[in-house]
């Protein structure tokens, strides 16, 4: 047979709600809504602004007003003073507040007419302002400094036999002049003073300036040179042209000559360093034999 227990509840207490219980009597005061979906002209305000725990009623209001004015409106001192009726001391009084809470930014700025202007900036969340500026300090952290990969040296040049400072001098005026033919080849005075030599070898050998210049800037590629440099060392050791055939100096005296000299055969007279035979009598003495 199935007893009861005597000492378990008849059914299970159920919890009630605070609202619903039955011994709480409804909340009727306080503040109501009796709300109506904006559709045009309204602005959205942060309860960070709305319900701001330090700025006073007349800083939310006119933070809130602030606003709500389109872009370009006047928001002076003496505008606002002249839109309400709290007077130019207490709304400077609440512009300041704003500033200091980040709702309100004034800088000054030059127009391009030459004057300076302040303009006043609203900002309606001053925290994400804040995140944004910090964001680059906290990336500034100073870190290891990468290295710069080293650049790769100019191709070796031609030098010349003897290079004098005269040489060297009109090389070096010869490369620094490229630049009036292209304004590619503006070239830097490391640049320069590694492709002087290679310019000089080209002088050394006979190669007129003019030559030199051709050969440096003719059909030079369409498009942007990477290093100006390194095409110049190429032409200068690719072109360089041969020694030139060696010249007899103006001012060098002539070649010596044997003396004359008195045949021992037929005295005929020719040049030979020492007295005896000419040729024709040397030519019958051996058909002779």
């Amino acid at each position: 047979m199935g007893t009861q227990n005597p000492s378990a509840p008849p059914r299970a207490h159920v919890r009630v709600a605070g609202n619903k219980h039955p011994n709480r009597t409804p909340r009727t005061g306080g503040l109501q809504h009796d709300n109506t979906r904006h559709t045009t002209r309204f602005v959205v305000i942060g309860n960070h602004l709305a319900q701001h725990p330090e700025l006073s009623l007349l800083a939310i209001g006119l933070g809130t007003h602030l606003q709500s004015l389109p872009k370009g409106a006047p928001a002076d001192i003496k505008t606002l003073a002249a839109r309400f009726p709290e007077g130019a001391t207490r709304i400077a009084a609440a512009l300041r507040e704003l500033e200091a809470h980040g709702y309100l930014r004034r800088e000054r700025v030059r127009t391009s007419s030459g004057r300076i202007v302040t303009r006043t900036i609203s900002c309606n969340q001053p925290a994400a302002v804040r995140q944004r500026t910090e964001q680059p300090c906290r990336e500034s952290t100073p870190s290891a400094p990468r290295k710069q990969p080293a650049r790769k040296a100019l191709p070796a040049v031609p030098r010349p036999a003897y290079s004098g400072p005269g040489l060297l001098q009109a090389a070096t005026d010869l490369l620094a002049d490229l630049r009036r033919h292209d304004s590619r080849l503006l070239l830097s005075a490391s640049d320069t003073a590694h492709l002087a030599p290679g310019a000089a070898a080209w002088l050394e050998r006979e190669a007129t300036p003019a030559a030199v210049r051709h050969a440096l800037t003719a059909d030079l590629p369409p498009e942007g040179l990477r290093r100006p440099a390194a095409l110049l060392a190429h032409r200068l050791a690719d072109r360089l042209p041969p020694v030139p055939p060696a010249r007899p100096r103006p001012d060098a005296p002539p070649p010596a000559r044997d003396p004359l000299q008195t045949c021992d055969g037929c005295e005929r007279a020719f040049r030979a360093p020492a007295p005896g035979r000419c040729r024709d009598c040397r030519t019958d003495d051996q058909e002779a034999a």
